[in-house]
């Protein structure tokens, strides 16, 4: 194989030891040298390909610790995804367009990604709303894990009526009549809206795949080159993997893969994990595609479901003694695992059984996880570090921050998660989104979070001792995430004799504002030195996929990222356009999520924001 050779970048290897370089030479996969051009053309064959970077910045490929692209890439052609849009009405014109092309009996499906906050109206959009917008096709759409929204159609394909009961842990909304108005709530945890999306069409395998392959080169545009997957509720093992285990084989994946097993019975969890263990084990398969442990969900009553607009869910008396003996088999195992836990009343329980197994069973150089931990207090974070965990974090705040802070208050809002306290500590700590339902998938949504401390719908949560810079930012998608997936030394870093996954990006994550962190994205992904994401100057260089299946997809017309939403703030308000004028609704935050001529910002409508053009 050819070697590779990458020249006048502004590279940030995230090696402590050779923080930057203009160049890096690639062999067989592997990162081979980096250096000046000088140093790297020696190292290199004579006949080695050279790309100019063109003095564009080059990172490390990104690591999501915390995500679900298995389950996500099954129906990710099937979704219209609200993610980044700034105008709730655009959401709404993209809603009806996309209910028109949807052919009976298939759904439109909005399942998550996005918050109320994002939009310039504040709010989300009323049954009324959506049922005018779509009398006829069935439309869920998902929002974080509180709630979801359905319309006439869509109660009447899932047989909700008057005589459905509520099913435990949820609650459907009802009219003076005693007739569901279409809103589900998520009343204490999510499990009406697993069930209730589970009702749907579902696609065919070979449209599965396809699917997986557009969510993973989605990923890719992005800068995304590995994710450790999380499970999944409604997620089976085996056979949910059935396409990732193909698309394996057949050389197709295009993200790696460390993947977690999500306990899937109620009441038999144990019997779960003990047919797992004895049918594979962590570190089975290679660099693409391998397992990784157990979790997030390890045992159902130890589930605190996040929903920040009501009251903490208390755990079941039975916590403890269902926990015990999921852990103590797991720590016999030698199966690394992680918890779901938002709150610290549900930490502090769980801590209590890892304590007392681990009297029994040491944990020595056992990569186990606490997730989210959002409310997690000093104490906890040291028994962490006591018992040699770590601690994932996503950015569920930054599409919840408001909600926690009309709850909780602004005080208590400022260190959720108490990043800085955790790292000073020395408990490891990785990044992730927890996408694809509770937060947006993209990658500089959330690094936005972790150095501003915003919501996307511009709060601000967090004082500066709560923030990181934007080095410590990237070395938790990068070399930090590493321990999570048990691969530290192996990638993360552009360093010689590591995978070389390299993200060259459209804009200069270090220099830009913080205001179009979020707008970053990849003109050139390697993965192992290939590409399999390439634009502008690059363009060709990664192979193409098929088309998105079915032809009515939503991806393959609406496949053009939205403007991140703090950018498109920062530049309205710039020009003065924060609300729409009285004349010819000049407001970019709309225009420019159109499928119009105005979302051309070069161009001359663009220029205008002008949503009036085509009157």
């Amino acid at each position: 194989m050819t070697d590779l050779v990458l020249v006048n970048a502004r590279i940030t290897t995230l090696d402590r030891e050779k923080p930057e370089a203009d160049s890096v030479a690639i062999r067989d996969g592997r990162f081979l040298a980096t250096g000046s051009e000088r140093e790297v053309r020696a190292a290199a064959r004579p006949d080695a390909r050279v790309i100019d970077a063109g003095g564009r910045r080059a990172i490390p490929g990104l690591i999501d610790s915390h995500t679900h692209l298995i389950r996500g890439g099954l129906s990710y052609a099937m979704e219209l995804r609200w993610d980044g849009l700034t105008s709730l009405a655009e959401a709404m014109r993209r809603l009806k367009a996309q209910a028109e092309r949807t052919p009976p009996p298939q759904w439109v499906r909005v399942v998550g990604g996005f918050t109320w906050a994002q939009f310039a109206e504040k709010r989300l959009p009323t049954l009324e709303e959506i049922n005018a917008a779509a009398p006829d096709t069935p439309v869920f759409i998902l929002h974080l894990y509180d709630r979801a929204l359905l319309n006439a159609a869509a109660l009447r394909a899932v047989g909700y009526d008057k005589d459905t009961p509520n099913p435990p842990g949820g609650e459907i909304q009802r009219d003076a009549r005693g007739n569901p108005t279409g809103l589900l709530l998520a009343r204490p945890n999510a499990s009406i809206l697993y069930a209730t999306l589970a009702k749907g069409p579902k696609l065919p395998q070979d449209y599965q795949k396809t699917s997986t392959r557009h969510f993973m080169r989605e990923l890719n545009r992005l800068g995304v080159t590995s994710v450790i997957d999380a499970g999944g509720g409604a997620q089976s093992y085996p056979d949910d993997y059935k396409v990732v285990d193909d698309l394996h084989a057949d050389g197709l994946l295009t993200v790696r893969i460390a993947y977690n097993l999500f306990t899937q019975t109620p009441k038999e969890e144990l019997a779960d994990f003990r047919r797992w263990t004895a049918a594979t084990e962590p570190g089975r398969g290679d660099d693409s595609y391998r397992v990784n442990g157990a979790g997030e969900m390890l045992v159902y009553s130890a589930a605190d479901f996040e929903d920040f607009r009501f009251p903490r869910p208390d755990m079941a008396d039975t916590m403890e003694a269902d926990l015990e003996p999921v852990v103590r088999h797991l720590a016999e195992n030698r199966w690394p695992w992680r918890l779901h836990a938002t709150y610290d009343e549900t930490i502090t329980r769980a801590l209590d059984v890892f304590e007392t197994v681990a009297r029994d069973v040491p944990f020595d150089g056992l990569h186990w996880i606490i997730d989210h931990a959002e409310t997690i207090s000093d104490r906890n974070i040291d028994r962490i570090a006591a018992l040699g965990g770590g601690i994932a974090v996503q950015h569920r705040m930054a599409f919840q921050g408001e909600d926690f802070v009309e709850r909780y208050g602004a005080a208590a809002a400022e260190a959720t998660p108490p990043i800085r306290r955790m790292l000073e500590a020395g408990v490891p700590v990785g990044a992730g989104t927890d996408a694809t339902r509770v937060a947006s998938y993209n990658p500089w949504v959330a690094l936005a979070w972790l150095v501003t401390g915003r919501t996307i719908g511009g709060a601000s949560l967090y004082p500066a001792r709560n923030r990181l810079d934007r080095t410590e930012a990237l070395r938790l998608w990068t070399e930090a995430n590493t321990w999570f997936s048990t691969e530290t030394g192996k990638k993360g870093q552009i360093k010689t004799g590591q995978l070389a996954d390299l993200v060259l990006l459209s804009d200069d994550y270090f220099t830009v504002p913080d205001a179009e962190i979020a707008g970053i994205t990849s003109v050139l992904t390697l993965l192992g030195g290939a590409a399999v994401h390439a634009t502008r100057d690059f363009d060709g260089m990664a192979p193409p996929l098929p088309p998105a299946m079915p032809d009515w997809s939503p991806v393959r017309h609406y496949a053009a990222p939205a403007p991140a939403p703090l950018e498109t703030a920062r530049v309205a308000k710039g020009c003065g356009c924060g609300s729409a004028c009285n004349v010819h609704g000049h407001a970019h935050a709309g225009a420019w999520t159109a499928g119009v001529p105005t979302n051309d910002r070069g161009a001359f409508w663009g220029a205008l924001g002008c949503s009036c053009w085509a009157f």
